[in-house]
């Protein structure tokens, strides 16, 4: 029998001595508490060493390889020398490995967890190959040895600080035990740790570094890295309501013991001193073991948090007003000076929205953050003017720990994109559009089907109506087209551009053979004819068509903002049915989000597709550009239906559609048929007013299933994203 005794400075009270198996071997092991006491821990290793076959030592700081440089533990170092017969080790190789594998592990098995998560290590130069490990994951790593270890009052931000830190440790301070004791946290050391513990999503640290700084209220949620997790430690975790635990060190016995037991036994067993067995050897035994660490649930339910921010603006003066104290009656010079001024000002959160649940159970948080330009203020200056605000934006995200970034509104559309902006930034960017077009149809169809104007046929491959998209060589424009060729008899694709045009007709028939595609550079003529529009431009204010001439009873889906048809063109028309692209209803009443001049906790589809990648774990570059895919906007929207994304309620300009109100736009509509000879303004000169939804309605269910649509109708304020 192999015998191995752990000595430790913890309590002796804890003592233990237990028989097991192990790599082929039956073993003995005994714990030693010296209580404290270097002295006695350096008496119970020098007598020991006559009986047992390995030592190991615990609870006391190991040999740090920090970079290319190795910080010596002198008190670890003169314990480790009185033992001359047998192996003896801190278990530093064993923790070193075994912190990696956890890191890796944890990374592959919840899917993308560590990304661009806050990190504070407790000791850094303790963990240096965890950080690094990490590193490939974050860059949001935060070290406080510096403020234990010489008082500084800040934290060590990046592995070069922490590796020239431990330059200097070994000059300025060489023989100061690097220990973090909690007899030594002063009451400011204190402090500043317990809000760093609180501003993190993980931290890394030794149960008695956890201890000492962790509260219920700074350690609720996080995730801990910690080792050798027995049941008095993990009732603490329990407490102070964290939400996991790696444990890096692997529970082989029915006693948890520490990982310079594991790396004693190991010694033991192969009969070799510890720089005999290299990293190599230890890999080995630990694929032979299929050792992984544990993932603890102190509070019983897991909860997979993703976190997200999405960029917002205003959209005209009208917008900044409501967001400044600017008293009424500001004359308009004034205001153009006050909109030049906002386009300058440096990106700001404009609020945090939580508790976003998905069906399936993971859940997602994120910050909007809002950038002061207007379209106007955007397209009056170069692009780049615009991608540094987008690009200080992503910066202010990565330091929230967002893992993703939405562009809202015209910052998708400025230059080419979105493409710079994901280019440079250093967290994934997607602008939301696939989504948007995906909503865009969605709505315009659940909105066809209640109009009841175009009757579907049973065994009819396609609709039997006409559609038009204008802005069609966009990206949202493109992509509708595409799809509405594999639905409708015909698509005009209209716009600015004829080159542009034919290229996207010669696409779609090469994917839709038999589709009908006409391209249009002067549409006017042609929109008598359609049944539903899709406007989706970059216009910014400019007219974009002459509602008058569209035939009695079409369904426009104005995908654009600004909007391409504000109220005093919707207006004219109370026969044709305006709706607002195609907004999202979440799956939970999400907290802390206020107004985007929609109804409570509806979104605007390009956020939706930030949130729906966040909750799915896809932190990566989704859509950009202005050629988006057909094949993500229908892979976005089934990602949206999977986490419990509903088409919220048909809206226009003055707020939500109930059935009475598209009742009377038919009825209307109809009777403008009866007299309708094509498309001149005097056909609805005699058109009455145009109708607000009735105030406190809910209307009815968008789609039949699985789509629910129950937005309280009210009157809504203007969008500040799209």
């Amino acid at each position: 029998m192999k015998k191995v005794v752990t000595v430790t400075l913890g309590s002796s009270q804890q003592d233990f001595e237990f028989q097991t198996q192990f790599l082929g071997h039956k073993f003995s092991v005994q714990r030693l508490g010296a209580d404290d006491d270097t002295t006695q821990a350096w008496e119970l290793m020098r007598r020991h060493q006559a009986t047992a076959d390995a030592i190991g030592l615990g609870e006391i700081g190991d040999h740090y390889q920090v970079g290319l440089r190795t910080v010596v533990n002198k008190e670890t170092k003169r314990l480790l020398n009185v033992v001359t017969r047998v192996p003896a080790t801190t278990g530093a190789t064993l923790r070193r490995l075994l912190q990696v594998r956890a890191v890796r592990h944890v990374q592959h098995q919840l899917g993308s967890y560590f990304n661009n998560n806050i990190v504070l290590f407790l000791s850094g130069m303790r963990n240096y190959d965890m950080a690094v490990a990490l590193s490939d994951y974050t860059q949001n790593l935060n070290f406080a040895d510096a403020l234990f270890q010489t008082g500084a009052p800040a934290m060590l931000t990046s592995l070069e600080q922490l590796e020239l830190f431990a330059k200097g440790m070994r000059w300025a301070m060489p023989g100061k035990p690097r220990e973090l004791l909690e007899a030594s946290l002063s009451g400011l050391k204190k402090r500043k740790v317990m809000a760093e513990v609180e501003r993190a999503h993980l931290i890394v640290g030794t149960y008695a570094e956890l201890r000492a700084v962790g509260t219920a209220e700074n350690l609720a949620g996080k995730t801990v890295i910690t080792s050798a997790v027995d049941d008095e430690r993990l009732k603490f975790f329990k407490q102070c309501k964290v939400n996991l635990v790696i444990d890096v060190s692997p529970k082989l016995f029915d006693q948890v013991v520490g990982i310079n037991v594991i790396e004693a036994m190991i010694l033991a067993a192969l009969g070799k001193a510890p720089e005999e067995v290299s990293d190599d050897d230890f890999s080995e035994i630990l694929d032979e073991l299929k050792i992984t660490p544990r993932l603890l649930h102190p509070t019983g339910k897991f909860r997979n948090i993703r976190r997200f921010a999405f960029v917002i603006h205003p959209l005209s003066q009208e917008f900044i007003k409501k967001g400044l104290p600017i008293p009424k009656g500001t004359p308009k010079f004034v205001m153009d000076k006050v909109e030049t001024l906002a386009a300058h000002m440096p990106p700001m959160v404009y609020c945090k929205m939580e508790n976003i649940v998905s069906p399936c159970g993971s859940e997602a948080e994120g910050w909007l953050i809002s950038v002061g330009g207007t379209p106007k203020e955007m397209l009056a200056r170069s692009p780049e003017f615009t991608y540094r605000r987008l690009l200080q934006a992503a910066k202010m995200a990565e330091k929230l720990g967002a893992q993703i970034m939405g562009l809202g509104a015209f910052t998708k559309v400025v230059g080419d994109a979105g493409i710079t902006v994901a280019r440079r930034a250093s967290i994934p960017i997607t602008t939301g559009n696939s989504y948007s077009a995906s909503g865009a149809l969605w709505a315009a169809a659940d909105a066809m089907r209640r109009m009841g104007l175009v009757e579907l046929k049973k065994g009819q491959k396609r609709v039997p109506a006409k559609t038009m998209v204008i802005g069609a060589s966009g990206s949202i424009g493109s992509v509708s087209a595409r799809l509405l060729a594999m639905a409708f008899d015909e698509v005009v694709i209209a716009g600015r551009d004829m080159k542009k045009l034919e290229e996207l007709k010669k696409s779609i028939l090469k994917d839709t053979p038999d589709a009908k595609v006409v391209c249009s550079i002067d549409y006017d003529s042609l929109l008598a004819d359609m049944d539903m529009i899709v406007t989706s431009t970059s216009g910014a204010g400019k007219k974009i068509l002459d509602i008058t001439k569209v035939k009695p009873g079409c369904v426009i889906t104005d995908v654009a903002r600004p909007l391409d048809l504000p109220p005093e063109e919707v207006a004219k028309r109370p026969d044709v049915l305006v709706i607002e692209s195609g907004e999202i209803e979440l799956p939970t009443k999400v907290r802390g989000m206020k107004s985007i001049g929609l109804p409570n906790n509806v979104i605007y589809a390009c956020l939706a597709e930030t949130i729906v990648l966040a909750l799915e774990g896809r932190f990566e570059v989704f859509t950009i550009g202005r050629d988006t895919e057909w094949e993500k906007v229908k892979e976005i929207y089934k990602l949206g239906i999977k986490h419990g994304m509903k088409l919220a309620a048909i809206s226009g300009v003055n707020g939500v559609f109930t059935d009475k109100d598209i009742a009377k736009v038919v009825t209307l509509a109809k009777k403008a048929r009866l007299t309708w000879n094509g498309a001149s303004s005097s056909d609805v000169s005699a058109a009455k007013p145009a109708t607000k939804p009735a105030a406190k309605k809910r209307a009815a269910p968008a789609t039949k299933a699985p789509v629910k649509a129950a937005v309280p109708a009210k009157k809504r304020a203007p969008a500040t994203a799209k």
